[in-house]
């Protein structure tokens, strides 16, 4: 298994997607056809080529506000093949050294970054500094410093920052979300988020701290703390962690194999998580309150998620996550949109700041307050 991505593909399994549809209103849509969109489109270019821009692009092939028009990419081998098989323009197609060129360009208006972590921040200031919105994927950058730098390279150029958290988007967990929101769980006590599986390659980047900022925390870490605070609706204040790592050939200095931690929020709710490189069937949220509870497994993976609550279970038709999403944040671009839960760099910059709260307090053994 070389990633998280095709381990929660095999996890979660397969399902037929279906036409596009706006991530909580699924369920009623999905009983008739749409009329054609005739709005506006958000033209992206992807730069990175690997499996998850790969997937991206699939996805985008079911897309009705969102369209690839565009490739960036270090390898020319793979901008031939991708340019074939997407259809894309020779004068849309960019390599590492060419990029900023795409400030010319009037027929992009974004830039997906699908590199590893440590290449984000680079890239997103690049592409911010060329006049294009940035969609970045998570965990936005290396740690809280770079992110902030890319907030702010992107306000400067007046150019929107989008976080790839395509569960923000999804229907069982807006669900959930909407039901906190309305009481439905009473007064939230508790929190548990579990993230892992066993990663394979002792070579891939995402063993390598300089290109991935760390361990599983950074790459599968990042669900469990994202999804503490959509869950619980609030930011956590504090944090102790544990880390323990049973082979340090594999998992080197600076890269985490597994750490358990836990979060405190202003409300009073707490939260207990583990991050894993070696453990696998870890891909559950659950949240209790004084008057019900709500549980996903899948939580995270491609789909479908399932989740129930102490009244029963909570179904929606299964739609391709980067569908959802890719059209939601054209419309967050281009019509201006607020989502239910943020995706923009703000959010990002958050996660990374409990990232690097977490690595202190496993490095220091005490309760470490987040300051954002």
């Amino acid at each position: 298994m070389n990633s998280r991505r095709n381990f929660l593909q095999k996890m979660a399994g397969s399902a037929l997607a279906l036409p596009v549809l706006s991530s909580i209103t699924t369920k009623a849509h999905a009983a008739k056809p749409q009329p054609p969109y005739q709005g506006p489109v958000l033209r992206v270019a992807i730069l990175g080529l690997g499996s998850y821009g790969e997937r991206v692009a699939e996805a985008m092939k079911d897309c009705q506000r969102a369209k690839l028009v565009g490739l960036v990419s270090g390898t020319p081998a793979k901008l031939k093949t991708w340019q074939a098989k997407y259809g894309i323009a020779e004068k849309n197609c960019y390599n590492y050294e060419t990029l900023d060129q795409i400030k010319n360009n009037p027929d992009i208006d974004a830039v997906y970054v699908i590199t590893p972590n440590g290449l984000h921040k680079d890239f997103s200031v690049r592409v911010a500094k060329a006049g294009k919105h940035v969609i970045c994927e998570k965990p936005m950058a290396n740690d809280a410093k770079e992110a902030q730098q890319m907030v702010d390279a992107c306000k400067a150029a007046k150019v929107k920052l989008l976080i790839g958290y395509r569960m923000h988007f999804e229907p069982i967990t807006l669900d959930i979300v909407h039901k906190r929101k309305a009481g439905d769980f009473g007064k939230v006590l508790f929190f548990q988020g579990l993230s892992g599986f066993i990663i394979g390659d002792p070579t891939q980047w995402r063993l390598n701290k300089k290109l991935a900022g760390g361990g599983a925390m950074m790459d599968i870490g990042i669900y469990s703390i994202n999804g503490s605070r959509y869950m619980i609706g609030e930011d956590p204040i504090w944090v102790t962690a544990q880390e323990v790592k049973t082979n340090p050939e594999k998992f080197k200095e600076g890269v985490d194999e597994t750490i358990t931690f836990q979060l405190g929020f202003p409300g009073g709710a707490v939260a207990s998580c583990l991050s894993t490189y070696s453990l696998n069937n870890l891909d559950r949220f659950f949240l209790d309150g004084d008057k019900g509870y709500a549980e996903m497994g899948p939580s995270t993976g491609y789909g479908p998620i399932k989740g129930r609550t102490n009244k029963g279970e909570v179904t929606y038709p299964h739609v391709t996550h980067q569908t959802v999403q890719m059209d939601e944040m054209s419309d967050i671009i281009l019509k201006g949109k607020q989502p239910e839960i943020p995706v923009d760099g703000e959010e990002g910059l958050k996660d990374m700041k409990i990232v690097d709260a977490i690595f202190q307090a496993v490095k220091t053994g005490g309760k470490v307050a987040i300051k954002y």
